[in-house]
């Protein structure tokens, strides 16, 4: 679903995966309760937005780039009217970022249209496409989501089910879906469940509700009720919830930087609340590496409940130390030659009279390239800072995931070829400690072998074909654009 940014964007922060919002609810105005799940899930992913809805028979839908209040005007969420809603909101992944490629895909099937929304990445996707083409089907993007869809389409006769178990039976990878078809919804996970994916309800019609993340429930008043397992289909139908072990679970491999960066701080993901896992991040963080300062400041945004934590375990003051744009989004307007140059300084800004003639701890939840640090780093000093000492949430990432996060190839990430000392020198910070990933797992309270730590540890839980591990953009070969 996602692909790297585009040239003069900051180039240090991840760009996500997506988000997955759908809602049963006969009767009620399933089109909005959508919008402003896609509004609390906004933190995966600005590129793109979409709704689709469905009467029982037809798939009706309105889709666009950029984000959801952009796409969406109150006359669009009054033309989708049915008693099911789908919607995702997308960074790209596999497929490039253009209206092609947003979500959710709609495909025709012989029992009618099928709307797909996918959060994950699929690292067989082009050797099923070859097969798919092969055999007559012709893509309209370069996303995975459509080989996702297709191969349902193709199954599908009377049985949306049956359908979604040879799918999953095919499709290897990381994958969270929303599925839409004659008024029913359902909510599939991969049997690795690298990415989330939970139910809820709402108590006041009795409509049952799918998301990315708890937070998405919250904001349409729908109670949690649990997160579906991996290999886990639920099929909801009018008033009904049914649930199906569509595969038997692999060993388990959530995604661990879900609660390093992409999860929001309110939502519960495996039971454990996001916040309080990374305060105890920044505990741990602050136990492993010790350092004489007069000041804590986080990095905004994810970086403030660990630097709370650091905070409190080291008994170092706590201080905002940047003001953060709160109103800087993903652009699609190419940024001149001077705002390269000004890089993160459109989003941070110093508070000087926090930093000036002080020793600072300034935590981040991560280092990517390194660019960005360094020019944080920079900006720190530049506001009279004495001394810099750089803290990070997590343990150096050496590796790409290829299962729903967008991240640079290896050769571009700054811990794959440089040690820790080496990154210190080069982002010009006085020291630099990262938390270990025995205690980065020691903070979310459950076993190693619950989690994927292969962007940090190279252990790739899902075997990944050798052209996957060489272009992430692999389906762009002949596809619309």
């Amino acid at each position: 679903m996602c692909v790297s940014a585009p040239a003069g964007e900051a180039d240090e922060f991840w760009r996500d995966c997506c988000g997955v919002f759908g809602v049963q609810a006969p009767g009620h105005d399933v089109s909005r309760l959508t919008y402003f799940g896609l509004l609390a899930l906004h933190h995966r992913g600005q590129e793109s937005a979409g709704i689709a809805v469905t009467d029982g028979q037809d798939i009706n839908f309105r889709k666009g780039m950029g984000l959801a209040w952009l796409v969406f005007s109150e006359d669009d969420l009054g033309g989708l009217q049915g008693n099911a809603a789908l919607g995702h909101v997308r960074y790209s992944t596999t497929g490039s970022s253009n209206e092609a490629n947003a979500q959710p895909m709609v495909v025709n099937s012989a029992a009618g249209p099928i709307a797909v929304a996918h959060n994950g990445n699929i690292v067989n996707a082009y050797q099923l496409r070859q097969q798919l083409e092969s055999e007559g089907v012709v893509f309209t993007s370069s996303s995975d989501t459509e080989v996702i869809a297709n191969l349902i389409a193709r199954s599908l006769k009377d049985d949306i089910l049956g359908a979604v178990e040879a799918m999953m039976e095919k499709v290897r990878g990381a994958y969270s879906l929303g599925i839409l078809h004659k008024g029913i919804l359902l909510g599939v996970r991969d049997p690795w469940g690298v990415r989330p994916l939970c139910l809820g309800h709402l108590p006041a019609n009795g409509a049952h509700v799918i998301a990315s993340e708890s937070c998405a429930l919250t904001v349409v008043g729908a109670n949690l009720v649990r997160e579906i397992e991996p290999g886990e289909a639920l099929l909801l139908e009018q008033d009904q919830c049914r649930t199906f072990q569509v595969l038997e679970g692999e060993r388990p491999a959530f995604c661990l930087f879900e609660y390093v960066y992409i999860a929001r701080p309110d939502s519960l993901l495996m039971g454990r609340c996001v916040d309080e896992v990374r305060q105890r991040m920044g505990n741990l963080l602050a136990q492993e590496h010790p350092v004489e300062a007069d000041v804590v400041i986080p990095v905004p945004l994810t970086g403030v409940p660990i630097a709370h934590g650091y905070a409190k375990a080291s008994r170092i003051p706590y201080a905002e130390g940047f003001i953060h744009n709160r109103y800087i989004h993903r652009t699609f307007i190419q940024p001149d030659q001077r705002m390269r140059d000004l890089g993160v300084r459109m989003k941070f800004s110093p508070l000087a009279h926090a930093l000036a003639g002080r020793r600072v701890v300034m935590v981040e939840d991560s280092i990517v390239r390194g660019t960005s640090t360094r020019q944080i780093v920079r900006m720190v000093r530049d506001a009279g800072a004495r001394e810099v000492h750089v803290r990070i949430g997590s343990p150096p990432i050496r590796c790409p995931c290829f299962y729903g996060v967008d991240t640079p190839d290896a050769a571009q990430l700054v811990a794959s070829h440089m040690s820790v000392e080496e990154v210190r020198r080069a982002i010009g910070a006085d020291s630099l400690g990262h938390l270990s990933l025995p205690n980065l797992i020691r903070a979310c309270d459950l076993p190693r072998r619950a989690f994927c730590t292969a962007c940090f540890s190279g252990e790739y839980p899902i075997p990944l074909p050798q052209r996957a591990r060489l272009d992430k953009a692999i389906l762009e070969l002949g596809a619309a654009t």
